[in-house]
């Protein structure tokens, strides 16, 4: 469908005034529609952004579908939610007022498989799927942990072409999966996003007869990798290719397998694809607010969940820690950016206790490892207001027992 090739646009985004309640704008009128409206405005069109970040491109685009087991993993609200107030400067307020006054569609907030808080707006429910944008990529790394648990893959510092045919002599195949875990794959992109995706969005994604890994073959120039922080998308694609090719599946069934159904998910999730059915992974899973959080669980208890080891600890350790191959990306260290990343996580500070799965237009997952409290939130706008979120979201974890 042609329709899909103006996505790509919606990458860059546009700030917007953080106050969600202009009707008109977000399409309340409408009945929050999805769709693309005209094409030629759809980085403007609000209109249809709720209606789309919440299973409206699903109608859209092939997807695969990652089925829930027949019994879900343990996420009770227990007898009563719990008061959380956070500091905005000189006053105290309530979380309800920051999301009445911000473009939120759900927050959901729990420990240790118990919910804290949970809200929806803009007519959302706990029933539908929501999508994470680029918190796609963290589910990714969740997965690359898993194959090498299962002895799929050997180390984080074999080059891409190791485990796949098809990057054999390209310039991807020779970057190190720890490199492009980490952003540091030397790659000659921009750093601008929405004109970095259009070189390879349109045939990897949104054209009728997209094919990512055709894509994945295209010549790109690369310097020297491991030396420099340069956020994109391409290496996240380029990492879906190599777990496909050594565990001998997509993605989704692998998710499927390896993930969804051992951390107890408690519905379906789902995963947007090419024109062939290949997973575009940097941005296209969607799932319930319940099953977000508990993706967040599962990290905070160190890959426990469900009664079984799902993710090897040492993976998560991985996940949050920085060694001597990993230092460009530490916190403090991406120029001019108070946080670091690692392995397709951001994080809040400098001894792994927070690391964050971030999605375009406010999508955030944030996990405190100490007292294992989880908060997601999903909206359609970016801005400001997302900093008073980390407010919060210590208010929460600070709550006793």
């Amino acid at each position: 469908m042609k329709r899909r090739q103006v996505l790509s646009l919606s990458m860059a985004g546009v700030v917007s005034p953080p106050i969600w309640g202009q009707a008109s704008k977000w399409g309340e009128a409408e009945g929050y529609p999805s769709g693309w409206g005209n094409p030629r405005s759809f980085l403007f069109r609000t209109q249809t952004r709720v209606g789309n970040y919440s299973g409206g491109y699903e109608k859209m685009f092939r997807t695969r579908i990652m089925k829930a087991p027949p019994v879900p993993s343990e996420l009770t609200t227990g007898s009563a939610e719990r008061v959380i107030n956070y500091r905005r400067n000189f006053s105290t307020r309530s979380i309800d007022e920051y999301i009445n006054e911000n473009p939120i569609t759900g927050m959901l907030i729990a420990r240790r498989g118990r919910v804290l808080f949970e809200r929806y707006q803009m007519k959302r429910n706990s029933n539908m799927r929501f999508t994470g944008w680029s918190m796609s990529k963290s589910i990714t790394s969740l997965l690359l942990g898993i194959a090498i648990d299962k002895g799929a893959i050997q180390s984080i510092d074999d080059t891409a072409s190791k485990y796949t045919k098809e990057l054999i002599d390209t310039n991807c195949g020779r970057i190190t999966l720890r490199n492009l875990l980490n952003m540091t794959t030397g790659l000659q992109l921009t750093g601008d996003l929405l004109k970095d995706n259009e070189s390879y969005y349109p045939d990897g994604f949104l054209k009728d007869d997209s094919d990512l890994a055709a894509v994945l073959k295209v010549p790109r120039q690369v310097g020297q990798q491991g030396e420099r922080y340069l956020y994109n998308d391409l290496s996240t694609l380029v990492l879906g290719q190599v777990i496909r090719s050594a565990v001998g599946k997509s993605l989704a069934e692998f998710c499927e397998e390896a993930l969804w159904s051992q951390l107890g998910a408690e519905a379906d999730a789902a995963w947007l694809t090419d024109s062939r059915g290949l997973e575009f992974n940097c941005i296209g899973f969607s799932a319930r607010l319940r099953d977000w959080v508990r993706v967040g669980q599962l990290i905070a208890q160190k890959g426990y969940m469900n009664g079984r080891q799902i993710i090897s600890e040492s993976w998560i350790n991985e996940c949050t820690t920085w060694g001597e191959k990993d230092k460009v990306t530490r916190v403090g260290a991406l120029g001019g950016r108070a946080d670091g990343y690692k392995a397709y996580f951001r994080h809040a500070r400098s001894d792994g206790s927070r690391p964050e799965m971030h999605g375009f237009h406010g999508q955030r997952l944030l996990i405190d490892m100490v007292t294992q409290t989880v908060i997601v939130q999903t909206a359609v706008d970016h801005g400001n207001w997302l900093s008073e979120l980390n407010s919060i979201f210590d208010a929460a974890a600070a709550l006793p027992d």
